[in-house]
């Protein structure tokens, strides 16, 4: 299966659970905890939040910010965020685009994202930080979370395919499959260093998050 047929078929795996999308967040304490650190991060001014889901994180975000644009593919989860950040202030801008097609028509002082960059084909990797370094006002940093390597024990995984990936299963039964990429902190940082940024990754139990600045020139 190529990119870009997986990707499809994980766009649809999103819009069709929007509902069971939360789930987890009632039920997991590590994704709680990851919730509250946002108020420990370098969160501030204009704020791109990318697959914002159904806005978990973005009252948080908009907390800290001057201004908060999110953007999803799901036109499902993006209705349950708008809910979710009704009363929000300030209010946020909500936009229904791919992540793999869009580019971002200003600058803001943070990008940030939260259990995207494992949804993103390795492949497609350098493009996209491109589009966040692009995206990056001067002195700006991308913030992002993730699971890392031990998540691979509660996922389906597929063997030996040209992606990684994983099959996940809805509550009518339907199978999906989705780009998953387990990420080692140690690796991630190491291939972004490679790339120009300026990281720091740290491990928050079995996940991670990343401070990253865009190489010299570059969102600067």
């Amino acid at each position: 299966m190529d990119d870009d047929a997986l990707l499809t078929e994980q766009l649809a795996y999103y819009r069709a659970g929007a509902a069971a999308y939360d789930r987890p967040y009632a039920v997991r304490e590590d994704l709680r905890e990851l919730l509250a650190a946002v108020d420990g991060l370098p969160i501030a001014g204009d704020v791109l939040e990318l697959a914002c889901g159904t806005g978990q994180w973005t009252p948080g975000l908009a907390a800290r910010a001057r201004s908060v644009t999110a953007v999803d593919a799901a036109a499902e989860v993006l209705a349950l965020a708008r809910t979710r950040t009704a009363s929000a202030s300030p209010a946020v801008r909500f936009v229904e685009a791919d992540l793999f097609t869009w580019q971002p028509p200003r600058r803001y002082d943070t990008v940030f994202f939260a259990f995207w960059l494992s949804h993103v084909p390795p492949a497609r990797l350098p493009a996209f930080w491109d589009t966040v370094a692009a995206a990056l006002a001067p002195g700006g940093k991308a913030i992002f979370i993730d699971d890392g390597p031990a998540a691979a024990a509660e996922e389906d995984v597929l063997a030996d395919q040209p992606v990684p990936a994983v099959v996940r299963r809805l509550d009518d039964g339907s199978r999906y499959r989705v780009v998953k990429v387990f990420h080692d902190a140690r690796v991630l940082a190491d291939g972004l260093a490679a790339l120009g940024w300026s990281v720091r990754v740290r491990t928050v139990g079995g996940n991670f998050i990343g401070v990253a600045e865009p190489p010299t020139g570059v969102g600067r």
